[in-house]
């Protein structure tokens, strides 16, 4: 969280091969004072090369780019930059691809003919919370999950105590650390190791395996309704 304005802005680079597209990203995000447009590229190859000299906290990238795109880069982000949050854009709402790549390190999947405003708010949660889940993501997680006929994400049922779920719950909604803190009347230290032992008890590596669990086991479901 970023508690006041003296904080520095969250750094994002994109890349893109519609240099229009680019365009109208940074001037959207060139009105918030909390986001930054550091670097653009227009393929995977250029970002990575621009990688080993900056370090943004969020980037976006494009699926469909000459020389390398967005499947290909993926990988590659998160070994030269492993903290980088990445959003996929994407013409397409590919179930199935949406999956893999969440799976692979993605941390949100947008459509470019997204508005502006989604496009801050995915930025800003993704920094702040590593994820943000979409009706878009939800659906391909779900679908995924569903046709898989083994759990790759570990155990399949776990016992998970009242505080464990609740904690879980308020995961699910895109609750802050703090803010689960608040809700459960606990420190923020203890909703981090609570966050660890679920990730134990469910065989999850990710926040993005916890969802996948939560998705699975009608838990996300719970905590909509």
């Amino acid at each position: 969280m970023r508690p006041n304005e003296a904080e520095p802005p969250i750094k994002v680079a994109i890349a893109d091969d519609h240099a229009l597209f680019r365009a109208g990203v940074k001037t959207a995000l060139s009105a918030k004072k909390d986001v930054e447009l550091i670097a653009e590229a227009d393929n995977g190859m250029q970002l990575l090369n621009l990688l080993r000299h900056i370090e943004p906290d969020v980037i976006l990238l494009d699926i469909q780019m000459p020389i390398m795109d967005g499947i290909q880069t993926l990988p590659e982000i998160k070994k030269i930059r492993p903290a980088a949050k990445v959003i996929i854009l994407s013409m397409h709402n590919d179930h199935s691809m949406i999956s893999k790549l969440m799976e692979i390190g993605a941390n949100s999947y947008l459509t470019k003919n997204s508005d502006s405003e989604t496009i801050y708010q995915a930025i800003k949660t993704c920094y702040e919370n590593e994820f943000f889940f979409n009706e878009l993501t939800n659906k391909a997680l779900l679908t995924g999950l569903r046709t898989k006929r083994t759990d790759v994400f570990g155990v399949q049922e776990a016992e998970l105590s009242e505080k464990e779920l609740r904690v879980l719950k308020l995961m699910c909604e895109e609750k802050t650390t703090k803010e689960i803190a608040d809700i459960v009347e606990i420190s923020p230290r203890t909703v981090e190791a609570i966050r660890d032992k679920l990730k134990t008890k469910t065989g999850a590596k990710s926040m993005a395996g916890l969802v996948m669990y939560a998705v699975k086991n009608g838990i996300l479901d719970e905590a909509k309704s």
